[in-house]
């Protein structure tokens, strides 16, 4: 059809499907197929239709149906997975039909009585990420929906989808009420969610921001560590940074159910701390606290913010919380507020992802260890800034800097064994020097002590694809995507690789174009690969062509060795090799 006679139309679609329908017609084709006929025919049709819905596509186990509005669509999705709960209320395991439903509102085309286009393609695809029994809409709907509807959704943040060029932003349905089964991808079930957003400075000098993010990241860690709690990454609540935020909206964005919000003010030897603690459900205060102390009673200010806020969860959540904070062992970090200070100013400098970034953190690490010796967690980040150094192709004599990784790794640990990062260091060391047991037991290490921290998640997850554990290593990855959906750009980097090593191209190359500002050699290596796994061969010879820009010395056997591609088994490797061969990269 001539693009100027093409129809268009705005329109919300569902997209419905039913979860598992491969293993129920497995194990009972004609029993399954019997009440799918029964569900379409008492239930799905009819909520459809009662919603002013028009179904214009079916599959053997789904529906495809347009809606007049997204409050119309939204509605009879909440209305048949309630229905769908009750149904399957006192039905056994194996005999309980369950839908996945998507919903999106965009520009479809028309012909005849079918739609086609990324309005229904984003549907579909949400569909394929919702929960079982659950409902995922896309930030379009939440949008348009507004307080609409009494339902509330928990931000999944922004989603890489199959065959869609951009990310999607995505948000679950929560379906409270009776009935309702089904947990969003963002929460744990039986945990309550804390964002702590960054205490604002008073002061009247900016340098002392560092001093206010200091102590924000201080109580975040210290909060981390409890495994009753779903603790926010600092990396997404500090995208909140200087802006006016309503607390309900920034409970809904960052999908926890607890904000706490304050500000610090110093002046000479004196600080002024004020925090609050709020319901991001209701807006109602739990708590609040000034504290006017000296200077040197700051650590003890943090740990009694902390301990107040684990005393009011713990009231409303039961007391496991509190017993863990009595039984808490002996506290990691430092109590020196200018090695805090430089600490800080280090995690600024490596997020550029640049040698020199790079090198400028290694420095203020190393000032933040000297200024306090058992700071454990400096000497950590020191270790991880010689691992980058590698991985990135920054190092002249890469065996050199992982021999100092590795020092710097044990450094920090017999500083402070407590400190989930000098474990996560030695991690790493070991997974790029080939020892893969040995990086995963110094994973779960990390994890015992800090449980709540999305970087050691997504790079565990690395580590399991590296492994050949792509199943679990993906898994990994997607759950410290919802500890921290605000989460930097390395995730979506590493993201891609776990696509790749799972043979999911698609997947992979929209992850890595997704990528504003990385633009490393690792990432053009897996996008050529993918491109050359697709048989897209323009593009993959267009990636070649921007990793010979960075490296003209680049070769298959220079940019996959053992440090950089630390692959266990050796057939992963030859499956990276082999498609980098037919991009055009020289052996």
């Amino acid at each position: 059809m001539p693009e100027g006679r093409v129809q268009r139309r705005l329109a919300a679609i569902l997209a419905a499907d039913v979860a598992g329908y491969t293993r129920l017609m497995g194990r009972d084709e004609v029993g399954t197929l019997d009440a799918l006929k029964e569900i379409r025919a008492g239930l799905i049709d009819p909520k459809i239709a009662e919603h002013k819905g028009r179904i214009f596509k079916t599959t053997g186990d789904g529906v495809l149906a347009e809606f007049p509005s997204v409050v119309n669509a939204v509605a009879c999705a909440v209305a048949m997975q309630r229905a769908m709960s009750d149904r399957n209320a006192d039905l056994s395991e194996d005999r309980k039909i369950q839908f996945r439903i998507g919903i999106n509102l965009g520009d479809v085309i028309v012909e005849d009585d079918d739609l086609f286009g990324d309005g229904v393609n984003v549907a579909a695809r949400l569909e394929g990420i919702a929960p079982v029994g659950g409902v995922m809409v896309s930030g379009t709907v939440r949008d348009h929906l507004g307080n609409r509807l009494d339902v509330q959704f928990d931000d999944n943040g922004e989603q890489i989808l199959k065959n869609i060029e951009r990310p999607v932003r995505a948000y679950a349905v929560r379906l409270d009420g009776p009935g309702a089964n089904t947990t969003s991808p963002t929460s744990l079930s039986d945990k309550p969610s804390i964002a702590l957003l960054p205490f604002v400075n008073m002061s009247d000098d900016r340098q002392q921001d560092y001093f206010a993010d200091g102590i924000t990241e201080n109580v975040i860690t210290g909060l981390s560590r409890f495994r009753d709690l779903f603790v926010i990454a600092s990396n997404s609540t500090f995208a909140y940074k200087g802006k006016a935020t309503k607390i309900q909206d920034a409970s809904r964005e960052l999908g926890a159910r607890y904000i706490l919000e304050g500000s610090v003010q110093r002046s000479k030897d004196r600080v002024r701390v004020t925090a609050q603690l709020i319901d991001g459900k209701t807006g109602r205060h739990l708590w609040a606290e000034r504290y006017d102390r000296g200077i040197d009673d700051i650590f003890a200010v943090q740990d009694d913010v902390t301990e107040r806020i684990i005393g009011s969860l713990a009231t409303a959540h039961g007391g496991r919380l509190l017993k863990a904070w009595q039984e808490r062992p002996e506290l990691a970090g430092t109590r020196n507020f200018q090695a805090l200070d430089y600490f800080v100013r280090g995690m600024e400098a490596i997020d550029r992802n640049t040698k020199e970034g790079n090198q400028h953190a290694r420095e203020l690490f190393l000032k933040a260890g000297e200024l306090d010796p058992k700071f454990g967690k400096a000497f950590a980040k020191v270790a991880w800034t010689h691992m980058m150094d590698v991985v990135d192709g920054f190092s002249e004599n890469p065996e050199s800097s992982l021999a100092d990784a590795l020092r710097y790794a044990n450094l920090a640990i017999e500083r402070d064994d407590a400190d989930a990062w000098g474990h996560y260091a030695l991690a790493g060391h070991c997974l790029f020097c080939g020892q893969y047991e040995p990086a995963i037991g110094a994973f779960h290490r990390a994890f015992d002590l800090n449980p709540n921290d999305a970087d050691i998640l997504m790079d565990y997850g690395y580590c399991l694809s590296c492994a050949g554990r792509t199943t679990e290593g993906l898994d990994a990855a997607q759950k410290a995507l919802r500890l921290n959906p605000r989460y930097p750009e390395w995730y979506v980097q590493q993201l891609g690789q776990i696509y790749y090593d799972s043979r999911q191209y698609h997947e992979a190359v929209t992850a890595l174009r997704s990528l504003k500002t990385i633009d490393t050699v690792y990432r053009w290596l897996y996008l050529a690969a993918s491109h050359a796994a697709l048989g897209n061969m323009i593009e993959a010879r267009e990636a070649v062509e921007r990793i010979k820009q960075m490296d003209p010395s680049a070769t298959i056997v220079s940019r996959t060795g053992p440090q950089m591609t630390p692959y266990k088994n050796p057939g992963d490797l030859e499956h990276l090799r082999e498609n980098l061969r037919k991009a055009g990269l020289p052996e």
